[in-house]
């Protein structure tokens, strides 16, 4: 929520904010080509033959590349700094799209891919470190909503222009992503917390005296130089992450997982025009494209506003549901269109697909973030991030390796049967032991995930 009134007070918070998201606008870009980009190179007038098995494995090794982004991002964002860390993720986005670009065989893409995954787990890993560290209290929350806003404008202006431009034409347009990031994020400044961890007090006041817009800020910088020398001595290790008394955690990481991946979106959104193709509405794959794409960045907006009044635990559970509601349709659809012939129904299994990407960006692919944040203490929560963020990685790279095999071997109905199974099993587990973490301080948590609270107050 943007406070009006203070829009001048908060007004570099938010350029620096904005500035830093379009890391994750560009990176996201990528994962989006392989929309568009797939059906070309597997048209009669593709630049280079590409078979369905070589394009699956376009799409899965992103997920390899990923992997390895919170390896990066751990090893480089205490040493270097947040803002290098990130202005260093669009070295390979740039030689990716370069190989796209003058590329001439699948290996090529395998590389560029695998480049670009890199840079996608390094810019989701350190994004929102720097975003929570340069914002004051006021609006983090609104600030933190712009990773996933940008997001979905990334695959909605390929969905937009891809469909529509020649396939090497679309590579090189792809190097607007990383011009706007280096050009809008270079002026920033460094985040102050890591500049008190470097020592370096007097670029330290200088960079929050910007963000805030106050010469006066010597008694924030006081507390936030406490802060760090306190983060510093409790520094936890990774191993710590896996003792005995954060078991309860991990399962709900795991599940957390489980709902967020194992319900497809990453691989629909990759496959998006693929699977438009066989559906049939009076719209082509490429402007069903569009509309998915504009639908799913306004569902961004809807948890921003309603996870501190609703809570954690309904949103989740009205997440999953809508989601497995939608893709159990959709696989429906698909197993009469290839049984009878459904054609006409066409609008229903395009309905239910906006459906799933309305009830997923409710809570799914935002409100699993905030929790696994509140459910582990500070000084191993990055830590915790980054299994996050590489389970889910692991995850994506089998399920985008399948989903071609089984859309060429048995049809698209399986998938998405699949998929929604997943999203019936993760509505029960969310509804079973996933406790609700609004308003409770993390002492609360803790207890609460010892047992020692009752069911009835999740």
């Amino acid at each position: 929520m943007i406070v009006r009134p203070n829009w001048s007070k908060y007004r570099n918070e938010y350029f620096a904010s904005v500035a830093a998201t379009l890391s994750v606008f560009m990176v996201v870009t990528t994962n989006a080509w392989s929309s568009p980009a797939l059906v070309k190179l597997q048209s009669e007038d593709s630049p280079f033959p590409v078979t369905l098995d070589e394009g699956s494995w376009v799409v899965a090794i992103q997920a390899i590349g990923a992997v390895l982004g919170p390896i990066v991002a751990g090893l480089s964002v205490d040493r270097i700094g947040r803002k290098v860390t990130l202005l260093g993720t669009i070295i390979p986005i740039i030689a990716g799209w370069v190989l796209v670009g003058v590329g001439d065989t699948v290996a090529y893409l395998y590389a560029a891919r695998f480049m670009f995954g890199v840079s996608y787990g390094t810019a989701y890993s350190v994004s929102p470190i720097y975003l929570g560290e340069i914002t004051s209290d006021t609006i983090r929350g609104s600030a933190g909503t712009l990773i996933t806003v940008l997001a979905k404008m990334g695959y909605l202006a390929v969905y937009c222009v891809g469909p529509y431009v020649e396939y090497r034409t679309l590579a090189w347009l792809g190097m607007v992503g990383p011009a706007l990031f280096v050009f809008c994020f270079i002026w920033m400044p460094e985040s102050p917390i890591h500049l008190l961890a470097k020592n370096n007090d007097e670029a330290a006041q200088k960079s929050l005296s910007w963000l805030r817009r106050s010469s006066t800020v010597v008694d924030e910088l006081a507390t936030l130089k406490v802060s760090v020398q306190q983060s510093q001595k409790e520094r936890g290790t990774i191993m710590e992450l896996f003792s005995p008394v954060y078991r309860k955690n991990i399962g709900i990481t795991v599940m957390l997982v489980f709902g967020m991946q194992m319900t497809g979106m990453l691989v629909i959104l990759g496959y998006a025009q693929t699977i438009f193709e066989k559906i049939s509405t009076d719209l082509t794959s490429a402007e069903m494209s569009i509309v998915l794409g504009v639908v799913q960045m306004v569902a961004a907006i809807f948890p921003a506003v309603l996870v501190d009044r609703m809570g954690r635990r309904p949103l989740m559970l009205i997440s999953t549901f809508g989601t497995t509601l939608g893709l159990a349709t959709c696989s429906i659809y698909f197993a009469v269109d290839e049984i009878n012939g459904a054609s006409e129904l066409g609008w229903i299994a395009f309905t239910s697909l906006l459906v799933y990407i309305v009830s997923y960006n409710l809570g799914l692919s935002t409100v699993s973030f905030s929790i696994i944040s509140e459910i582990f203490p500070k000084n191993i929560r990055a830590y915790a991030t980054a299994a996050f963020v590489m389970l889910g990685a692991v995850i994506v790279f089998g399920l985008a390796k399948l989903f071609q095999v089984t859309l060429d071997e048995v049809g698209p109905w399986l998938p998405f049967a699949i998929f929604g199974c997943c999203g019936a099993i993760a509505c029960v587990l969310i509804y079973l032991y996933i406790p609700e973490t609004k308003g409770k301080s993390l002492d609360e948590i803790q207890v609460i995930l010892a047992g020692k609270h009752s069911k009835h107050q999740y």
